[in-house]
C-alpha cells in the first residue's frame, strides 16, 4: 500500500463515520494528518468528531469554524457524506424524497466547499475531493434522485475547479461504482444486481481501494489536476 505524507495537514471528512469516508479518514490519519469527521453519528478513533446534518448550510459553516478553531486550520476537505435514497422508478419519486437526496448529496457538497474555500484561498493551499458516483455519469434506473444529485456533484466540481485555478486550491471528484458500504444495505437487491452486472471486474469495490484514490487526490503529489472526475468503477465507466 502506498503512503502519503500528511504531516502538518488538517483534514475534514464528511460522512466519515462509516464507509468510504471512514476509510479515507483513517488513511489520512495514518499519514499524519489531524482529522475531523462530520457525520450524523459519532466517529470512532483518534479524530475530532462533529455531529450534524450535511444538508444544513449552518451546520457546514459551524463544522468548518470548529475545525479551524480546534485543529488550527483546514487544508483538506473530503465530501463523502451521501445517501442512496429509495429504490423507486422516476415517476414514483416524491417531492420530499427528491429534495432529501439532493439536500445531502448535492447541497451538502456545496455548503462544505463554500465554507472551507475562503480559508484555503487565504493560505494559498487546499485539496478538495468530492465523492460523486458512476450513477452521475450514466444514470441508474430506480435511482433518479441519486443519479441526478451525483451528476450535480460532478458538474459543480468542474465549475469550482476552474473558479479556483491559480489559487493553490485544487478540487476534484471521483466516480465509484457500487462499493461495499452500509449504503448498499439501503438499496433493493434488484438495484444492486443491476450495478454489479455492469462492472467488468464482476464485484463490489472495497472502501480501502477508494480511500487510496482519495488520498492521492488530497496529497501534494497531485498537483496538475483540478475540476476533474476520476473513475474507480471496476471498468464500468465508458468516459
Amino acid at each position: 500500500m502506498n503512503s502519503y505524507d500528511f504531516q502538518g495537514r488538517v483534514a475534514l471528512v464528511t460522512g466519515g463515520a462509516s464507509g468510504i469516508g471512514a476509510a479515507a479518514a483513517e488513511r489520512l490519519r495514518a499519514g499524519g494528518a489531524r482529522v475531523a469527521v462530520f457525520d450524523l453519528q459519532e466517529a470512532d478513533g483518534d479524530v475530532l468528531s462533529l455531529t450534524g446534518d450535511a444538508s444544513s448550510s449552518a451546520a457546514a459553516n459551524e463544522a468548518v469554524e470548529r475545525v479551524v478553531s480546534e485543529l488550527g486550520g483546514l487544508d483538506i476537505l473530503v465530501n463523502a457524506a451521501g445517501i442512496a435514497g429509495k429504490s423507486l422508478r422516476t415517476l414514483e419519486v416524491t417531492d420530499d424524497e427528491w429534495l432529501r437526496v439532493f439536500g445531502v448529496n448535492a447541497n451538502g457538497t456545496f455548503w462544505f466547499c463554500r465554507a472551507a474555500v475562503p480559508g484555503m484561498v487565504d493560505q494559498g493551499y487546499g485539496r478538495i475531493v468530492n465523492v460523486a458516483s458512476i450513477a452521475g455519469k450514466e444514470g441508474n434506473p430506480m435511482a433518479a434522485a441519486y443519479s441526478g444529485s451525483k451528476a450535480a456533484v460532478i458538474g459543480f466540481t468542474k465549475s469550482i475547479g476552474k473558479d479556483l485555478a491559480g489559487t493553490g486550491v485544487l478540487v476534484n471528484s471521483i466516480a465509484p461504482a457500487v462499493i461495499d458500504t452500509p449504503m448498499v444495505g439501503t438499496m433493493s437487491q434488484e438495484h444492486i444486481d443491476y450495478m454489479v452486472q455492469r462492472i467488468p471486474l464482476g464485484r463490489l469495490g472495497r472502501t480501502e481501494e477508494v480511500a487510496g484514490l482519495i488520498c492521492w487526490l488530497a496529497s501534494d503529489e497531485m498537483s496538475f489536476s483540478t475540476g476533474a472526475c476520476f473513475d474507480i468503477s471496476g471498468g464500468r465507466a465508458t468516459y
